[in-house]
């Protein structure tokens, strides 16, 4: 989030401001639809600046797990199984805002990452997912490092 905010202070707010200036020069700023449309675009990156602002602001740090945890916590990499499909998939837990599933990301507020915190290797969480109940078994608990070495099941089954 930090390193988006800096981007957006130091790259895209200046380079909209430089828009506006240059669609200034095109005339009546009345009818000028570049002008208009360069206002817009800052608008939208001032509200974006703002958001990740008052997201860093509520923010809390922890850390993360240095040694494998007995049981699923903030942080953690899991291993599960779904014991309607037998699939395995590996996820990390991470805050709400850190969250993004296609990178294994899982918050711990969403209905998998709550139904898993507190779980042992070998115990099932049920998930209420939109398809329905599903049960999940902790298979492998190591340590997180936001999304590092994804996919995770490699390297839990090896290490």
């Amino acid at each position: 989030m930090r390193r988006e905010l800096d981007h957006l202070l130091r790259s895209e707010r200046p380079r909209a401001i430089k828009w506006i200036e240059e669609a200034r020069g095109h005339g009546d700023l009345t009818d000028n639809a570049e002008y208009q449309t360069a206002r817009e675009h800052q608008r939208l990156i001032e509200a974006k600046i703002k958001e990740l602002q008052i997201m860093l602001a509520n923010c809390q740090l922890v850390d993360y797990p240095r040694q494998v945890p007995a049981k699923v916590v903030f942080g953690a990499r899991v291993l599960v199984e779904d014991q309607g499909t037998g699939e395995r998939t590996t996820f990390e837990l991470v805050g709400p805002y850190e969250s993004n599933t296609q990178k294994g990301l899982v918050s711990v507020t969403s209905p998998l990452g709550s139904a898993l915190i507190g779980k042992r290797e070998g115990e099932l969480a049920t998930v209420q997912t939109p398809g329905g109940i599903r049960q999940m078994q902790v298979v492998q608990i190591g340590v997180g490092g936001m999304g590092k070495d994804l996919p995770l099941q490699k390297s839990l089954e090896q290490g």
